[in-house]
This record gives C-alpha cells, structure tokens and sequence, in this order.
C-alpha cells in the first residue's frame, strides 16, 4: 500500500508555497464534480487519451503505472483495462472518493488503487513504469501542474520508463478580432460609470472622490486591456503562420526550464489589408513512447483553432492596442517571455516585444506590451 510522508526533497522545495492558500485558489475547484464533468465532456481531450492508451497496449500490459492528478480516475480506469498489473492513482483533492466509487463500479479496484495527497508528498512502495496525467493548463503551463508530474518521473519513474504525455509544444500566431474593441468599450463604460459616482458622491455626500480615479483607471485597464482572454478562434481569424515557441520533452523537462520562457521568432502575415489585433497561444501534447520503447501509434492532441474540434482549453488571446494595419508579406519578429507570478505561482505574466517589418521593408519602432494570465 501507498502512503504519505513529509520528508522528501520536492516536499521541501515546495514548502514555499503556503499549502492551504494553493488549495484555496486552485486544487479545491477540481473537488467539485461539474468541473469534472467538463473535463469529461471535452471530446478532444478524451479521444486524445483514449486512443494514446488503447492504440498501445504493449505500454501498459503487465506494467505498474502513475496516475498523477487522477481527479474521477478515468485515466487509471483506462491503463486498467488495457492490462496494467497495478495503477496508482494520486488525487490532492476529495475527488478522490468519487475515484475510488468510479474504479470500484468499473470492475478494477483490485488494479487501481486510488490515493489522496500530493504528489509531492505521496510515497510509493515500488517505480512505475509508465507515468500519465492530464496535466496541461491554459496556454499549457497556466496551473504549474507540470511541476509535479516532474517530480513524480524524478521521483519514481524507471529509468526506462515512458511519460504519457512524451512531448508537448507551446504555438504561437497573429490573429485578428474585433474583442478588442469590445474590451476598449467596456474600459470606457466601467470610466463613464465611474465619473459619474464621483460626481453624485460629492453632490450627495460632499467627499470628493476624484483622488482614487487614477488607480480605478490602472485597476479597470488590466482586467479589461492587460488580461489574455480565453477564445475559441475560427482558423479564418489566424492572419499568419504560426510559430513553436517552446518545446518540452516530457522524459527530460526540469522545473527551472518551465518557470521562465523565453523565445525569439518571427511571423509572417499572410493575410492583405487587415489589422492585427494581437496573437494568440495554443498547445499540443504527443504520446510517441520513447526512444527505447515507441508507441505503435502515435497520438496528438491539439488545442489550435479549429472549426470542429474545440477544446475546454481553447486558446489565450493577447489583444494590442492601438492594433497596427498589416498586409500580406509583412513580418513580426517578437521577443517573448513568460513568468510565474509573484503572488500566485499558478498564474502568469506574459510580455511581449515586437517589431512590424512592411514588405516594403519599412521597420516600425519596437513595442512591448504586458499580460496577466489569470
């Protein structure tokens, strides 16, 4: 049987961060079962996992899998059924009796074996030699939940032992989309709302309130303006080719190499006479096996903008302002970087530097502009 402990390196590096704050802000919405449910609903992302599993059985008949972040515990349900001996099954959260009822009335509790805590904290009696987990957030690294999948494979995957997901890439491209002036209008209702209460509150109250107009404006400007949106794109929207900005190999991927992104890259404009209204991010994730030990098959799931296949992730629009004209030929090339937040390590500040080259080759003057994923 498994167990929990308090005495590991990871948990030690992770005593930073204040456990019941994190669980506040973040594990405590996957204990509810509608948040699950969307999970389950999202057709790309089961199909995904559902055929990664079941088109490569060799991985998982006879092996001792790792299933981090369980939540229902379909995933280890899955590896189960396609022939593991024994399936661990970590949920930090009381999700984890409902895993245990799935797992029971699904016929595999002899195999599954469902366990509440961290993975940090989790002590297993035996490697694993597959480890799988539904770990991506928005824009793939929103959440840090990478993080402990990273030290569940230091922690307990076999030297040889194979990540489920082994890849997964972060895309970026220019789009173009009237949200940004609904953004903008938004700005100037919630102002218009604002001069006005200040306005009645001296008329009515006689305390001017003008003094904390500024810092209402800068407060209103980055929720409406300096806040990445959540967006299900139309391919039509993407207005040039796409670029990776960042690929991980799930096997080798270290935590410092996530905490800070960091990337150069240009875009080309393929679309004539329009505006660039701002990019957008997107991810993909691959089960390939590893080197040693391949998959039979090989599987993508992809969170690009798509006319039929959406997704619950979507993709994460950084809007510009004022957006610049762009025609067809034109190149970008941007500067980008990407880091945890200071007062929540789940979330991300975003900037971005770029420099519009005309096809003319006329090169505009460089801007940069900031971002909250939250």
């Amino acid at each position: 049987m498994a167990s929990t402990a308090n005495g590991s390196s990871s948990a030690s590096r992770a005593a930073a961060v204040d456990k019941g704050v994190d669980f506040a802000n973040y594990f405590c919405t996957y204990a509810f079962l509608y948040h699950q449910k969307e999970m389950l609903s999202d057709r790309v992302r089961m199909d995904a996992y559902y055929n990664a599993v079941f088109q490569n059985k060799h991985h998982f008949r006879g092996k001792v899998v790792l299933d981090v972040g369980t939540g229902s515990g379909i995933l280890a349900i899955w590896c189960a059924q396609a022939g593991a001996k024994k399936v661990y099954a970590v949920e930090a959260t009381k999700m984890s009796d409902h895993a245990r009822e799935l797992v029971k009335a699904n016929n595999v509790d002899d195999i599954v074996e469902v366990i509440e805590g961290s993975m940090e904290e989790v002590i297993l009696p035996e490697k694993v030699d597959v480890i799988i987990s539904e770990w991506m957030g928005y824009f793939l690294l929103r959440e840090s939940m990478f993080d402990s999948v990273i030290c569940a494979r230091d922690r307990w995957l076999k030297p040889d032992g194979i990540m489920y997901p082994s890849h997964a890439r972060m895309w970026m491209a220019p789009i173009r989309s009237s949200l940004g002036d609904q953004k903008m209008n938004d700005l100037e209702c919630a102002m218009n709302d604002w001069y006005n209460f200040v306005e009645v509150t001296e008329t009515h109250y006689g305390v001017n309130m003008n003094v904390l107009t500024k810092p209402y404006h800068e407060e209103h400007e980055k929720y409406y303006l300096k806040t990445s949106l959540w967006n299900n794109l139309h391919p039509n929207q993407v207005i040039g080719t796409p670029a990776i900005i960042k690929e991980i190999d799930c096997l080798m991927a270290t935590v410092d190499e996530i905490r800070d992104v960091t990337s150069k890259f240009s875009l080309s404009i393929n679309m004539d006479r329009t505006r660039l209204s701002g990019f957008a991010g997107w991810f993909d994730v691959h089960f390939r096996g590893s080197m040693q030990n391949p998959a039979m098959h090989k599987i993508e799931l992809t969170t690009a903008p798509s006319v039929d296949n959406t997704t619950h992730w979507g993709q994460q629009v950084f809007l510009l302002y004022p957006p610049p004209r762009v025609n067809e030929g034109d190149r970008l090339m941007i500067s980008f970087l990407m880091t945890r937040s200071k007062e929540n390590h789940r979330l991300m500040d975003v900037e971005f530097t770029y420099e519009l080259q005309h096809s003319s080759g006329k090169r505009l003057p460089p801007v940069t502009s900031k971002f909250c994923i939250e």
